[in-house]
């Protein structure tokens, strides 16, 4: 089971660049469905958010270790990263932990916990 998550943020097309930057998105989301469908990561979805100003949306990417570990190495996920970054403002990737992983974190947090002095 998935017990990492890839976040994959963006803020604003660059202006002037927004018919490439639907073209570089939509070839994300098939670079995505492609390894979904060889069994090479668990999931993802896609949020697209109302107007913000900071974030206009994200893509949460579900894996083992090993599976995000390996679309991030991976040479077209990074072409298509480097294509976002010149037609999309804020691009961000951030790994963070799910389901099992969850625990395993907390656990290592309430060990650290444990060797800080704790004020009344």
């Amino acid at each position: 089971m998935a017990d990492r998550v890839l976040f994959i943020g963006w803020q604003t097309p660059v202006r002037g660049s927004e018919e490439r930057a639907v073209e570089v998105f939509n070839e994300a989301v098939g670079i995505l469905g492609r390894r979904q469908q060889d069994g090479k990561l668990e999931r993802f979805d896609v949020v697209l958010l109302e107007p913000s100003g900071e974030l206009n949306g994200f893509i949460t990417v579900h894996g083992t270790a090993e599976q995000i570990n390996a679309l991030r190495d991976d040479a077209e996920f990074r072409r298509n990263t480097i294509d976002a970054t010149l037609v999309v403002d804020g691009i961000q990737h951030i790994e963070g932990f799910a389901n099992e992983g969850i625990a395993r974190e907390m656990a290592l947090y309430q060990e650290a916990i444990a060797r800080v002095p704790q004020r009344a």
